[in-house]
């Protein structure tokens, strides 16, 4: 009999709005059935009146918490007092404090390790703070153990300082951001999921590995999620719900079983990386420009920028001047080296996975590349020359140039009788594809592609929802949010964040059906696959094609 999962909540800072937290709580259950705990990483006390007021409701009893709830110490001097000292206590009916730190096993086995409050800047620490030596207390009974490989859930109120390594990018400043300490104690425990709060930002980590690939035999993925304050203006998430197997009862295959959006460890990171992240961090690098010679048997170089750069072995050019310290005129501040995958990645252009002959035209920042097994003959990709996990991750140079080449494709498509769809999925994926599909005009108007996306979504639950005009994506999907986006030649945009599952070949079924392009069929691309030589000449043919409306080609 399979064992049954524990339905837990986590929430971010609460700062005293039990309230609208409770009732929040209480909507989710009323919906979804009852959880079985909820979590509270962050500030749980507020220090105005009326966060006073509903405090005295719930320690008189005059309300009662919806949930068992376990929470955190204090993480400001001002929050102190509502603590009666570091062991944990319950505080009110259903309202537990777990301590300054620990380990919390529920009567499923799920194991909670917690650290309360900030690391200490100086001897003795304060109330509200932790030390090395908390953090030892913690962490040697449970890693003495030969048994050990890791904790299910890990609570502390700080960041782990670069958890973002090898991901997706947090809206939180980095400079300053975190705990190196919290960072070796997730490294150090393991944990299934960490969460954490205190910077009033939402932020769901890729989930990485803790083991090393071929090295080291599979262990389970961590999945780091900050969370942002109760009822905070922006909207941005601050309950997180899901089910957990505890690991002790899980059956171990299950347990490592690797997601394919999996990423490095962000903590165990050789000090060559190291180096090369303080160097980004500190100041503003040469860029890594990449040039390939896409001749060869093709005939025709990729147009692109440096394409008639000749160079020597050296990499120097004919002047002498280094292929890197070359700018555009009028701009003579370099831009910031392109990220970096954590490992290999099929669409990093300086990868050696990349499948250089799909390459149709190179830019300062993007590139764009002929779709393997396309929709149609001139299906295209633009895609970020640096590791971008999706559009709202980029930085502004970068979305510029996306913008240069998505008007270059669209008059490219004009010229052929054909408007273009733009599509995104920022889900299961590492690097960002924005897909660009030609849909001749006399098939259908930009009306029925946007209700065929709107029915097909409506027949798999799914709720599309219209991005009004002049609104970025990165306003209402957070770095770090799985989303699905579909951008019309009409400007129209129309979004679905994604929840827990989404069908993979949504956007080409779409175009694909009846009411489209009518070629089910090819709606999966697997199924469209051409072989090495005919992606070569279709790729050869539509370099040639695209040259005239290529901003990027130099003569």
């Amino acid at each position: 009999m399979e064992e049954q999962p524990v339905r837990v909540l986590a929430c971010g800072d609460v700062e005293g709005r039990l309230n609208a937290l409770f009732n929040r709580v209480q909507a989710i259950q009323k919906k979804t059935g009852q959880f079985d705990l909820l979590l509270c990483v962050g500030e749980f006390f507020g220090t105005t009146a009326e966060a006073e007021a509903e405090w005295q409701q719930y320690r008189t009893g005059a309300r009662k918490a919806p949930i068992h709830t376990y929470i955190l110490g204090a993480a400001s001097q001002e929050t102190v007092n509502n603590f009666p000292g570091a062991d944990g206590c319950e505080l009110a009916e259903n309202i537990t404090y777990l301590g300054r730190r620990g380990v919390f096993t529920g009567v499923s086995g799920l194991q909670i390790a917690y650290v309360s409050g900030r690391e200490a800047s100086q001897e003795p620490a304060p109330a509200h703070c932790f030390t090395a030596k908390d953090l030892s207390a913690l962490v040697a009974p449970l890693t003495s153990s030969s048994k050990f490989r890791g904790v299910d859930i890990l609570l502390t109120s700080q960041w782990p300082r670069g958890v973002w390594h090898f991901a997706n990018n947090p809206e939180v400043n980095t400079k300053f951001c975190g705990s190196s300490s919290v960072a070796n104690l997730a490294d150090k425990l393991k944990p299934r999921y960490h969460f954490a709060a205190l910077e009033g930002a939402h932020y769901e980590r890729l989930p990485y590995r803790n083991h090393v690939v071929l090295q080291e035999n599979a262990q389970h993925v961590s999945r780091f999620i900050a969370l942002a304050t109760v009822n905070n203006p922006a909207k941005k998430k601050y309950l997180y719900a899901f089910n957990i197997i505890p690991m002790k009862t899980m059956n171990p295959t299950e347990l490592v079983k690797q997601p394919q959006d999996v990423t490095e460890n962000p903590y165990r990171r050789s000090s060559k990386d190291k180096t090369e992240a303080l160097k980004m961090e500190e100041e503003e690098e040469k860029p890594n420009q990449f040039f390939f010679d896409l001749s060869g048997k093709q005939g025709a170089g990729a147009r692109g920028r440096g394409r008639k750069r000749h160079s020597d072995r050296d990499g120097r050019g004919r002047d002498g001047q280094h292929d890197g310290d070359r700018h555009h005129q009028g701009q003579p501040k370099q831009p910031r080296r392109h990220p970096q995958p954590s490992g290999p990645c099929w669409f990093c252009l300086a990868s050696p996975q990349v499948e250089k002959h799909l390459v149709i035209s190179i830019g300062t920042h993007c590139y764009l590349a002929l779709a393997k097994g396309g929709l149609t003959p001139h299906h295209m990709l633009i895609l970020p020359i640096g590791h971008y996990q999706s559009v709202v991750d980029l930085s502004s140079e970068v979305v510029e140039e996306m913008e240069k080449y998505k008007s270059a494709l669209r008059s490219f498509y004009k010229s052929k009788g054909e408007r273009c769809v733009l599509f995104e999925r920022n889900y299961r994926s590492q690097h960002l594809q924005l897909q660009v599909v030609p849909v001749p005009l006399d098939r259908c108007t930009t009306e029925d592609i946007k209700e065929a996306f709107t029915v097909q979504a409506q027949e798999q639950q799914m709720e599309l929802m219209e991005i009004p005009q002049h609104t970025e994506l990165k306003q209402i999907a957070p770095p770090g949010t799985p989303y699905f986006y579909v951008e019309l030649d009409s400007g129209e945009k129309l979004f679905y964040r994604i929840q827990k599952h989404f069908p993979l070949q949504f956007g080409r079924e779409v175009l694909a059906s009846e009411a489209l392009l009518n070629i089910p069929t090819r709606a999966d691309w697997k199924e469209c696959k051409q072989s090495r030589e005919e992606e070569e000449e279709s790729c050869k043919q539509l370099r040639d094609d695209f040259q005239p409306y290529d901003f990027a080609w130099e003569d």
